[in-house]
């Protein structure tokens, strides 16, 4: 992670320790803000929205419905009875999904009865505030913007972390503009949104407007000084694997700095299904889930633990769980998870069969995505897995693709005693 926000995230974690004592306040609640990015950002429900942004929120939302619709019948109604029969019921209703960037709309619709979400990963949730101060061609760039950096997620549910590093960058809060995405796909609506932060034992302190205004001003000192030096390329948004097998030549990029105050780096959102009573809660965390990072900042892990044994979600994740550099938060998944679907950057089989996994595979896999991990040991893993087992179709791509661009999932889940 930079130093820049390294360095930002951890005085908004000391803050929240700071602020332990105030954990019974909830904190201000942003739903206006909600609701207008879920009307103009995402397209859901009819408010009328201010005349001079009328043409352009039209022209937006004509091209974000159009790949919707596609999204939902493919997703939510062609192949529901796929996801129906492969996940158990008696499923926790609590879900996981590390490095899921903006993707809350994969996890509804995996798990569709799930009261409680945590996504997780190096991109911040944004400033929700900027909408109402946008001129009308900053409004059109930034909606421009949006369509472009969540493109692959509306089209086959999968981004890649180019498009989601840039949406740090964008006048719009992409996180939270792709949540409220999920949030319309499913036919959700926002009930309440709230920013937080960690205390040390991993406790959740909902940000007062003071705390706010305090972020605020220190972000804005961090900003205007001189920008440390260009970071080192990462693949697919998160830290190069520490000694990885070959030099890692696909997909690179720099990781782009937040351009907002990091007071809106954790968001709680509220939200119910149209037309129930029902409130459940999807919470995004920006963290950095490298071995490195969580050694010195272990709130997250803390967070997590308090959970007990959950479902989890893991795709597109650029092989990570694969390298060394990620062993806390893998040993993490494995400790916690009550059953589990990924793609093939979830849990490879050298780990999860030794903590008493099994793994059931569908789809065809003949090697990793990213050349960077083929011919590896754990590629060569995940192939045999699919090898020495019987077909099991999958009739959509949900996640990373293999080698061959054949669509590709795996179950893993404990022995049965």
């Amino acid at each position: 992670m930079p130093r820049l926000v390294r360095s930002l995230v951890f005085a908004v974690v000391s803050f929240g320790a700071l602020s332990a004592a105030h954990a019974d306040d909830k904190g201000v609640d942003f739903i206006d803000d909600a609701k207008l990015l879920y009307r103009i950002a995402a397209c859901g429900g009819t408010d009328a929205v201010d005349d001079k942004l009328t043409k352009i929120v039209e022209k937006h939302c004509k091209a974000i419905t159009e790949k919707l619709d596609k999204f939902k019948a493919e997703y939510f109604t062609k192949n529901r009875e796929w996801f129906t029969t492969v996940v158990p019921k008696d499923v926790p209703k609590t879900v996981v999904y590390p490095f899921g960037g903006g993707d809350l709309i994969s996890a509804l619709v995996a798990f569709p009865d799930a009261t409680e979400i945590t996504t997780i990963s190096l991109e911040l949730a944004g400033d929700p505030r900027r909408l109402r101060t946008l001129k009308p061609t900053q409004v059109q760039l930034s909606l421009s913007g949006l369509r472009a950096e969540i493109g692959g997620l509306i089209s086959n549910g999968s981004n890649t972390t180019e498009n989601l590093s840039a949406g740090q960058h964008n006048d719009l809060p992409a996180q939270v503009s792709s949540f409220m995405l999920g949030l319309v796909a499913g036919g959700y609506e926002p009930v309440s949104m709230r920013f937080f932060t960690l205390d040390d034992t991993g406790a959740i302190h909902y940000l007062e407007q003071s705390e706010i205004d305090a972020i605020d001003k220190e972000s804005a000192k961090k900003l205007k000084k001189k920008p440390p030096p260009p970071p080192k390329p990462v693949a697919e948004g998160e830290p190069v694997p520490a000694n990885p097998p070959k030099p890692v030549t696909a997909k690179t990029h720099f990781w782009l700095s937040p351009n907002f105050s990091l007071a809106f780096s954790n968001v709680e959102i509220q939200y119910r299904k149209i037309g129930e009573t029902t409130i459940r809660v999807h919470r995004h965390i920006g963290w950095n889930l490298s071995d490195g990072y969580l050694k010195t900042h272990p709130q997250l892990i803390r967070h997590l633990e308090k959970k007990g044994q959950v479902t989890m979600l893991v795709k597109g994740a650029s092989y990570l769980l694969w390298s060394p550099g990620f062993s806390t938060v893998r040993g993490y998944i494995l400790d916690h998870l009550a059953w589990m679907l990924s793609d093939s950057t979830g849990v490879p089989p050298a780990f999860a069969k030794p903590a008493g996994m099994v793994q059931e595979t569908y789809g065809m896999f003949t090697g990793a995505f990213l050349e960077s991990w083929q011919a590896t040991k754990h590629d060569e893993d995940f192939v045999e897995l699919w090898k020495t087992q019987k077909k099991r179709k999958l009739p959509f791509r949900f996640g990373y693709v293999d080698m061959a661009k054949q669509a590709h999932l795996v179950v893993t889940r404990p022995r049965a005693p």
